[in-house]
């Protein structure tokens, strides 16, 4: 079997499995080209559009004869190191409330990258890590609506998600949103404050679609409904609206991106907040990944939240990074936001590990 470095490229999303790779650019007008595309977005704006040649609907994710060859090894699980420690991330949850208190923000989404080495590789021409193979694992263990793996190593690409959070799909000229806010283990431990945030991050939503969507078109048939997910519940809502004759790919995540729901309100003071309190960039976390088809006008984006990625550029190896983090508002509690992103963390940890 080939190394790592020469796996070859290839996306799934559900049952959905491409391969035969054709081009890659970080031009998205492409995505209203031709063809079926791979997207993968980091926070930061950094975009890879992959377009392939050969598209197979499988009889379910991870069929038979399309599985990985090699399972998945993950780090040790106590070798996972956090860029914000319980401390840091509680003090940036009082410089959050301070600047809601100041009337600077409304919200803020404040995250945390979380990274671990992996193992070498077994030697004897076998492969190390392939982030296929903890796509599969996260399929198992962690099964997600928008679950997917793009591996593009030669393009710095190398994610697995098990996000269940839907940031655009489009049929034709309809746009869907689909933002979560309020994360607890059981619908009794959802609290006023996880309602109100949900509330104000939807009418965020609803703003962004509005400036690319004909007027009056933009609506909002659920709000703060009901989810559940393995180990916890989420409330979400669903944001739809027609977009304007003429309005492309460029157009669209010109408006919306980054998500919302990852950002906090109003945007651009949150991302400013983001940028002075966070220590390591999000990166491929709370970006967007997911697939257009060109040809049929659809596509289906996920928020990378629950999502991995291999980073092989780091000193001493390749690391294996995960991100983590909570929405804050003036009644948010320190120690229970910490407590929230080390719930949404622990399930895939323990899979990934």
């Amino acid at each position: 079997m080939p190394p790592p470095a020469t796996l070859p490229p290839l996306a799934r999303f559900g049952r959905i499995l491409a391969t035969g790779l054709r081009d890659v650019t970080s031009d998205v007008s492409a995505l209203d080209s031709a063809g079926f595309w791979a997207v993968a977005a980091d926070f930061e704006g950094r975009a890879v559009c992959a377009r392939f040649g050969e598209v197979r609907r499988l009889p379910a994710p991870y069929a038979a004869g399309s599985a990985p060859a090699v399972p998945w090894r993950g780090p040790d699980p106590a070798a996972w190191t956090s860029s914000l420690d319980r401390a840091a991330y509680v003090a940036g949850v009082a410089a959050v409330r301070e600047r809601v208190a100041a009337g600077e923000v409304y919200q803020v989404n404040l995250c945390r990258v979380l990274s671990a080495p992996l193992p070498a590789g077994r030697g004897g021409g076998r492969p190390g890590p392939d982030v296929d193979a903890l796509g599969a694992a996260l399929a198992r263990g962690n099964p997600a609506p928008y679950a997917g793996t793009v591996r593009l190593p030669a393009h710095g690409v190398e994610i697995a998600t098990a996000s269940p959070e839907l940031f655009l799909r489009r049929r034709g000229a309809v746009v869907e949103s689909g933002p979560i806010k309020g994360t607890a283990r059981t619908p009794d431990g959802l609290l006023p404050k996880d309602h109100a945030e949900n509330v104000m991050i939807t009418d965020l939503v609803r703003n962004d679609l509005g400036r690319v969507c004909a007027t009056g078109s933009v609506t909002v048939p659920a709000l703060c409904a009901l989810e559940r997910h393995p180990g916890l519940v989420h409330l979400v809502s669903t944001v739809r609206g027609e977009l304007r004759p003429g309005t492309g790919w460029p157009e669209l995540l010109a408006a919306t991106f980054p998500p919302g729901s990852v950002t906090g309100a109003p945007k651009s003071s949150a991302l400013r907040v983001i940028a002075e309190l966070e220590t390591a960039p999000r990166g491929p976390y709370c970006g967007a990944v997911g697939w257009v088809d060109a040809d049929r006008g659809t596509a289906e984006l996920a928020v990378a939240i629950r999502t991995f990625w291999l980073d092989r550029e780091a000193s001493g190896g390749p690391v294996l990074r995960f991100g983590t983090g909570a929405g804050i508002t003036w009644g948010s509690d320190p120690a229970g936001e910490w407590a929230e992103t080390e719930l949404k963390a622990a399930r895939l940890l323990s899979v990934a590990s």
